[in-house]
């Protein structure tokens, strides 16, 4: 393992402009956690993110549960708020993606999804917490790797093996003589490319972000000192609007997630590719 987190948070904490010492910038040691359990040397280890995940799952669970254990006519307040989510990504999502008759059976997967994301995006911004897990490219992977099989399953189930080649490749005779290139290049784009795409599209948005918050939030601590407390001011100013910022991009990212699993399973329902 490479540096030492809690070693950099107290040359951090102890640095500022005017001591002699450089700009302690973020990097990927804001990535790195030591393990609450076990060894990181034998990859068998239970660290910070990985408690985060699973506080979140039990956060998600038993709000829903506690929302929809008894429910009531009128609803009450907790009621109301998990009904609005869930309508949300029900009729605002699936069925205008999919369909309500055939995108009814993949609302549970697709809610699940959405505030499973939602949730491990959230911990960026609350105290203690303060990072995103799926800033780790292993939780985006294995959500995007969920959905992959989920759309293959679906598409051989629909179409059986070769209609399901079809889909994949874009089959259409009426391309002619470019038709064999035409469907390598989908054949590549679709079992390829695109699971890749939909993982990385939503690390690397929250790696960015928690990036930048680290830097102006270091930044101004740095600039503490004499006067850099004037730029430090500017700096705190970047750490609330990236805060904001964050909150938009948090909840936007889940959402394009799960719109494109949409788009994937509705193309895999599709008589044409």
């Amino acid at each position: 393992m490479s540096a030492d987190p809690t070693q950099v948070l107290a040359f951090e904490t102890d640095c500022h402009i005017f001591d002699g010492c450089g700009f302690p910038a973020p990097g990927l040691h804001s990535f790195l956690f030591k393990p609450i359990w076990g060894d990181a040397d034998s990859n068998l280890y239970f660290n910070k993110p990985m408690l985060l995940a699973l506080l979140g799952s039990i956060i998600i669970i038993g709000f829903f549960w506690a929302a929809f254990a008894k429910p009531k006519v009128v609803p009450g307040k907790l009621q109301m708020i998990a009904e609005t989510g869930y309508d949300f990504v029900r009729r605002g999502i699936v069925y205008e993606t999919i369909g309500k008759r055939e995108g009814e059976k993949y609302v549970p997967l697709i809610v699940s999804l959405f505030f499973f994301i939602w949730m491990m995006n959230l911990w960026a911004i609350i105290p203690l917490a303060q990072f995103p897990v799926t800033s780790i490219i292993a939780y985006p992977a294995v959500l995007a790797l969920i959905v992959y099989i989920v759309w293959v399953s679906i598409t051989f189930k629909r179409h059986g093996f070769v209609g399901a080649f079809k889909n994949f490749t874009g089959y259409d005779k009426s391309l002619g003589a470019v038709l064999p290139l035409a469907m390598t290049i989908e054949l590549f784009s679709n079992l390829l490319v695109r699971p890749f795409t939909h993982a990385v599209r939503l690390f690397a948005n929250m790696f960015a972000g928690h990036t930048l918050l680290v830097l102006f939030t270091i930044a101004t601590w740095y600039l503490l000192n004499g006067i850099g407390i004037a730029y430090a001011g500017v700096s705190f100013v970047m750490v609330l609007v990236m805060l904001a910022f964050e909150l938009f991009v948090q909840a936007l990212q889940a959402y394009v997630f799960v719109l494109l699993t949409c788009s994937f399973i509705q193309g895999a329902l599709a008589e044409k590719h």
